[in-house]
């Protein structure tokens, strides 16, 4: 069909838009041949019968590739002019000037479809409503994307093959730059070398990107960022920071490319879809140029950032801490397998660890493995390592002085180059005033401000140094020294020092110990202590678990044991008073402030009734004791007679309380009242006594 059948009137009756792109600012720089051409369309736009003023040119899309609409502009304002009904003919000088993605593409031929407008370009007018003229430009659009396709392909081809030969050129991380001749060397800023090697010195010091950012907060010490342009700034450290730098393989040494896979989304901007394994990197050359760590140093930080953040993984071992725990990140359950976590708790105003298995019931809801208390633990394991480490005491103790020494030199080293770059700074500035012309306020009075700024900032930089020296100093006086030096005749001295922090502590056991299982027999009342050394040799400790509050205020048995054997013969006040002669307490006595408490007849008697001893009482009538009643009958008396008859002696007496007695009778020769003033009762007392003592003489002549 001929172009002008296919405008009609209403076509003409709305705005004909021309599109024009091209892919780079370069090309708009330079094919100025092409947007003359795009431009030219006008006139086929006036030939089709639109007017001049009806023609409207979107042009704002100059520069910017045509890969996505999701960053154009003027594309999306041109769809939306057709979505609205406005225009009558979109024109292009090809497909891919308008769209090289099929998606976008087509989206534009539905809406111009229901639109009813026309797409013109070089070739000649189509109407996307008839099928023939649809399919003629689906088939253009797909040959514009394979075109792009091809395009990056051999683009990317060229890139690959020089990023196999280490040549192609990559953004380099803060530390590293390219010289003259396109090669990477160290930055030649001293202060940037210096500060990054302290890093990676301070991390496999302490083990953990945390503790790094510690240090070097607690040492005052910022760390150089660089930023988009070629500035380079100093800005306080930050975990995500250390994290990033401890995983660029290009500080140490090594060129790689493809380490991270991207995916363009939606909105046409790239994500980064995962990072790859070192083993799909598309390319890794070890020592490819200078850096601040060896390759080997590089891959044992990546192993102690993953070992770090394990979290509840079955083997971890995490870097040390500041709680009280030795063992923490080294105590495996003996009952599964797993490594224990470390809970605290206060008792009584103290904290207290505890190694607690709890998989089970954060997985399965079941019971906990095991529950250990921290404190045996880690006296047995403290006892272990002062034991075996007596020998290297001196050593040690004189390399933790070189150690501290040697992170103070480098800390006020890496101060001194802040203070340099500070001054620098400052005397350019002070040279720029001085340069500029005194008539001219406004720009010396700028000149003069940054000047001052530059000033206050060498002042500060001074005082800090100034500050950390004299806190250095008094880190390591004389009385410290001193300190030092005695300690190393006893290692035990400087183990149980309060002020040596739990962090070195751990530290120092991890060079020992490999890890530690513990398995708690609450039957035995122990735990169990299986220690693996870092040699490959083992060693089996034994502690006692703590009792608990209810254990620890329970009478010993050896108490109760010795009040069943008192009970035959005394009463509970006589056996309370034997206990406390004895210096023995009750269990309360274990309470806090309770500590001189002492028995009592009612305590004596409260142990009877709780252990279900045998009570004085019937005892006696085991062995034949009888009441005041049953005295009173066999004797034919009354009973105020037993016991007037029992105060002189007449009859044998025992107290079972503090009140009352059971009577014991005589085997032969029962008593038998007499009335009469001349046998009186006293004198039968007598009498009596006197022929008891006969008796027992003669029995012990005999024996």
């Amino acid at each position: 069909m001929c172009d002008s059948l296919k405008v009609q009137p209403h076509h003409l009756e709305r705005g004909a838009y021309l599109y024009v792109r091209q892919s780079s600012m370069r090309q708009v720089i330079e094919n100025v041949e092409s947007t003359k051409r795009q431009y030219a369309l006008r006139g086929r736009a006036v030939a089709l019968g639109w007017h001049e003023d009806q023609i409207i040119v979107v042009d704002n899309d100059q520069g910017e590739s045509g890969a996505s609409a999701a960053w154009r502009e003027g594309f999306q304002h041109l769809v939306a002019e057709v979505s609205l009904g406005r225009a009558g003919i979109v024109m292009g000088l090809e497909v891919s000037r308008l769209a090289r993605n099929n998606a976008d593409w087509h989206r534009l031929l539905e809406i111009c479809a229901l639109a009813d407008t026309l797409i013109l370009d070089e070739d000649g007018v189509y109407d996307p409503a008839n099928f023939n003229d649809r399919l003629l430009l689906g088939l253009k659009g797909a040959m514009s994307e394979a075109e792009l396709h091809v395009l990056k392909a051999r683009l990317r081809g060229g890139i690959l093959n020089k990023v196999r030969r280490g040549e192609y050129r990559c953004p380099l991380p803060t530390g590293l730059v390219y010289d003259e001749a396109g090669n990477v060397t160290l930055d030649p800023d001293m202060q940037i070398r210096d500060t990054i090697a302290h890093f990676f010195e301070t991390f496999s010091r302490v083990g953990s990107a945390c503790q790094t950012v510690k240090a070097f907060r607690r040492e005052g010490l910022c760390f150089p960022s660089r930023l988009r342009g070629s500035a380079t700034v100093f800005r306080p450290l930050t975990a995500s920071t250390a994290i990033r730098v401890l995983s660029n393989p290009r500080l140490a040494g090594a060129y790689v490319y493809g380490r991270r896979h991207y995916r363009r989304g939606a909105e046409g901007k790239k994500h980064v879809v995962r990072k790859r394994d070192c083993k799909e990197w598309q390319a890794c050359i070890p020592n490819a140029h200078p850096g601040y760590i060896s390759w080997e140093q590089y891959q044992q930080n990546l192993k102690l950032l993953a070992s770090n953040g394990r979290g509840y993984e079955l083997a971890r071992g995490s870097p040390p801490r500041e709680g009280a725990a030795l063992l923490q990140g080294r105590a495996i359950c003996g009952r599964c397998g797993r490594h224990l976590r470390v809970t605290y708790r206060a008792t009584r105003g103290k904290q207290e660890a505890w190694y607690v298995c709890d998989r089970a019931h954060g997985y399965l809801g079941d019971r906990d493995c095991q529950t250990v208390a921290g404190p045996p633990v880690d006296e047995a394991i403290g006892a272990l390592i002062t034991e075996r480490m007596t020998p290297a005491a001196v050593e040690l103790a004189l390399e933790i002085r070189r150690e501290i020494e040697t992170r103070q030199e480098e800390a006020d080293r890496l101060r001194c180059r802040a203070i340099e770059r500070a001054q620098f700074e400052a005397d350019l500035a002070q040279r720029r005033f001085m340069l500029v012309d005194p008539a001219n306020r406004l720009v010396a009075n700028t000149l003069e401000a940054e000047w001052n700024d530059k000033l206050n900032t060498l002042a500060q930089a001074r005082e800090e140094r100034e500050r950390a020296r004299q806190q250095d100093q008094f880190l390591l006086d004389a009385a410290i020294r001193q300190r030092l030096v005695t300690m190393t005749t006893d290692f035990r001295k400087l183990w149980n020092d309060p002020n040596t922090p739990n962090r070195e502590r751990k530290r120092l056991l991890a060079y020992i110990i490999e890890d530690a299982t513990l398995i708690k027999l609450p039957a035995e009342g122990i735990t169990k202590i299986h220690v693996r050394f870092k040699g490959g040799k083992t060693e089996t400790l034994t502690t006692l678990n703590p009792k608990s509050s209810a254990q620890q205020i329970k009478t010993p048995p050896m108490i109760v044991q010795l009040v069943d054997k008192l009970l035959d013969d005394h009463i509970y006040a006589e056996i309370a008073d034997i206990l406390n002669e004895q210096g023995l307490r009750p269990g309360g006595s274990a309470r806090p402030g309770r500590g001189q408490t002492s028995f009592t007849a009612l305590r004596v008697a409260y142990l009877v009734h709780t252990y279900a001893l045998r009570s004085r009482y019937d005892r006696l009538r085991e062995r034949g004791m009888l009441t005041a009643a049953e005295a009173a009958t066999r004797l034919g008396v009354h009973e105020a007679t037993v016991v007037h008859w029992a105060a002189y002696g007449l009859i044998t007496r025992h107290a079972h309380n503090a009140h009352a007695y059971l009577y014991e009778l005589p085997k032969s020769r029962l008593p038998v009242k007499h009335n009469s003033r001349w046998d009186r009762l006293s004198d039968r007392a007598t009498a009596f006594k006197a022929k008891k003592e006969q008796n027992l003489q003669t029995q012990s002549k005999e024996v």
